[in-house]
């Protein structure tokens, strides 16, 4: 259970660590898409990638102080932590984008399916995004085939699809484990989408048993069906209780 003070911060902050994340994609994304920029331009965008992930790092201070068991908040964010203890995990903090996930929640709250469907969509294109700059960035200047953000797009698609042709492949070390975490994440949402799967075709079979009963005059009886057989019994009683007595 969280404490109100925790549940407070997270309201507050929100929207600031939305905002926080877009200016680090931005300053993160743009010197790896563009080799080429000015010097100048790439210390000031380093510069806002540092204040960016020291703010993050001071957000996740604040809520492990505010977690009423921190030892539990330290095992349930592996990500976080390994963010703001290690630079070559800085990539990570991309992940803080899934909150924007939850502004999309109306378009599927009817249904369970369409919220994991919109999820699902959503975390595939950031992760994919996310590995692609993270693997370039730690690639680009090796002896390894990935060069381009091309060759890191098709390499992360590849290898969160599970495929694995091995025409690219990473051959540094934080490379290595970008690919780690992105193989874990293939899994994850290959699994998810199996699940997803599996609920719609039950939710389809019990809907043709459904009819079937319809059509056969055997389906089970509803609350409104319930609720008159209680009125008529009800009745019942009150016409039996009104006779005389013989």
């Amino acid at each position: 259970m969280r404490r109100p003070s925790e549940e407070g911060w997270d309201r507050r902050v929100q929207w600031p660590l939305v905002v926080v994340s877009l200016l680090f994609v931005a300053a993160y994304a743009w010197p790896i898409l563009d080799p080429t920029l000015p010097l100048a331009l790439r210390r000031t965008l380093a510069t806002v990638v540092t204040l960016t992930w020291v703010v993050l790092t001071g957000e996740f201070v604040v809520r492990l102080l505010l977690a009423r068991d921190r030892w539990r908040f330290l095992r349930d964010h592996p990500l976080d932590l390994a963010a703001a203890l290690l630079p070559v995990f800085r990539p990570l903090r991309l992940l803080r984008l899934l909150s924007l996930l939850t502004l999309l929640d109306r378009v599927g709250r009817g249904s369970l399916r369409g919220r994991v469907g919109l999820y699902v969509g959503a975390s595939v294109t950031l992760i994919v995004f996310t590995g692609s700059l993270a693997v370039l960035d730690a690639e680009r200047g090796s002896s390894g085939p990935i060069q381009t953000y091309g060759d890191a797009l098709w390499w992360s698609v590849e290898t969160i699809t599970t495929v694995g042709y091995g025409d690219m492949y990473p051959v540094t070390v934080t490379g290595r484990v970008v690919a780690g975490l992105l193989m874990l994440a293939g899994i994850g949402v290959l699994g998810t989408v199996t699940a997803g799967i599996a609920s719609w075709l039950v939710e389809r079979v019990e809907d043709l048993g459904e009819q079937e009963d319809l059509e056969q005059g055997t389906a089970p009886a509803t609350a409104t069906d319930v609720q008159a057989l209680r009125e008529e019994v009800r009745r019942l009683r009150e016409e039996l209780a009104a006779r005389p007595s013989p």
